[in-house]
């Protein structure tokens, strides 16, 4: 038995929080009626109705993409382009990115069916970690990183820490290779923190999304997360941090 809100969730309607709502609303039935109370528990003999349209519980799926550049983070896209969930075309269940990666961004995205599961990873107050390399042109000298590293100013308001390590200087091509680790997840974070001290990101790759990383992996490759990864990746949103 699980409460009618997890089950909801779980099925990759949306979250559990929002499914905690269309409960209130008098949107859900169970067995025919209208429950308007949470905390109402189901089994899998229960027949459950979301907005008058019968549910399907799927096998909640986690996975782990190297998404290459020139991909969408999204299920679909109106204009035609080349979308994440292209490359499960073996996965039946309803998939969807966990948080997004711009288009000439590559690197490590997690996707799941799992509502309640994704809302808790990208919910800012876990403050899960994710750690990005950056090829600059420019070589930033030590009071600019400093700037990052403190916090700089965005129009969207100021940005939390950073973790800056600078990687490689090639004075002759006067370009540089910094990794940042961020646990935030505004639009185009990182390119906007460089371009806020005056340096554009060439290329940019997330490296890392908490613990786990690209290791055996090429791009455009994929895996399925283990049981233990989901059950540590829940751990850091119930402790309410995902950071070191």
């Amino acid at each position: 038995m699980e409460r009618l809100q997890k089950v909801i969730a779980h099925a990759g309607i949306t979250s559990r929080r929002k499914a905690e709502q269309m409960i209130l609303e008098g949107k859900v039935k169970v067995n025919g009626k209208v429950v308007k109370e949470l905390g109402v528990k189901v089994s899998d003999q229960d027949r459950i109705e979301v907005e008058g349209i019968p549910l399907e519980r799927e096998e909640p799926v986690y996975l782990l993409l190297y998404k290459p550049t020139g991909v969408i983070s999204a299920a679909k896209d109106d204009k035609g382009r080349k979308v994440v969930t292209d490359f499960f075309p073996y996965i039946k269940q309803r998939i969807y990115p966990i948080g997004r990666l711009d288009y000439d961004t590559s690197g490590l995205l997690l996707l799941t069916n799992d509502g309640d599961f994704a809302n808790s990873l990208m919910h800012p107050r876990y403050e899960v970690e994710k750690t990005y390399v950056a090829k600059l042109k420019g070589i930033p000298p030590r009071e600019k990183i400093k700037q990052l590293e403190k916090g700089i100013h965005l129009e969207d308001g100021k940005t939390a820490p950073a973790v800056i390590k600078v990687l490689s200087i090639d004075k002759k091509k006067q370009t540089s290779i910094v990794e940042i680790t961020i646990h935030e997840g505004r639009n185009r974070q990182v390119r906007r923190m460089f371009e806020a001290i005056g340096y554009q990101v060439q290329k940019l790759k997330r490296e890392r999304y908490a613990f786990l990383d690209l290791k055996g992996l090429a791009t455009g490759d994929s895996r399925e997360l283990t049981p233990h990864e989901v059950k540590q990746l829940r751990a850091l949103a119930n402790h309410g941090t995902g950071r070191k």
